[in-house]
């Protein structure tokens, strides 16, 4: 499968380099990265959250990492933070679990957080929006891809 139109369209809008990477299907970041031999810390586990039942939220955090849900509450300010289930997910941003892209820009009126323990990494391989594209890009790059405001989301499994 290639990578979706509407993921390589956003990226050339932004002027983003990328290298684009076929593997086998895989569901999750940890698989990603055993998959591709990339460190941990290189690949975006990208999970859909929901704060207060009704906003929708994009948090991002290294393959290594796993989500703070205290520190969300606090970020974004809600009194209940939960995953979405996959439904919603397929609702709200027309994608099947396991293969939401990072590139918050693709995503109308949803935020996105990203943790800051990105900035450590020189490269990341992000999913495409497929189980068996991704793609290699520079980390400021992915940053700037993501459109997302920068904290600390998550904490070291």
């Amino acid at each position: 499968m290639a990578t979706p139109k509407q993921v390589t369209s956003y990226l050339q809008k932004l002027k983003i380099k990328y290298t684009p990477i076929v593997h086998k299907t895989v569901y999750t970041a940890y698989d990603a990265a055993a998959t591709m031999k990339a460190k941990l810390h290189e690949i975006p586990k990208v999970l859909h959250v929901l704060a207060d039942k009704k906003r929708h939220i994009i948090v991002i955090v290294p393959a290594s990492y796993q989500v703070d849900f205290q520190k969300l509450k606090k970020a974004l300010n809600a009194k209940k933070v939960e995953l979405a289930n996959e439904k919603m997910m397929r609702k709200v941003f027309k994608m099947k679990k396991g293969a939401l892209t990072a590139f918050g820009g693709l995503y109308k009126d949803t935020e996105v957080l990203v943790d800051k323990a990105f900035a450590r990494a020189k490269k990341v391989i992000a999913g495409a929006g497929t189980y068996t594209d991704s793609l290699e890009m520079k980390t400021k790059d992915f940053l700037k891809a993501t459109g997302g405001k920068m904290g600390v989301y998550g904490k070291k499994r």
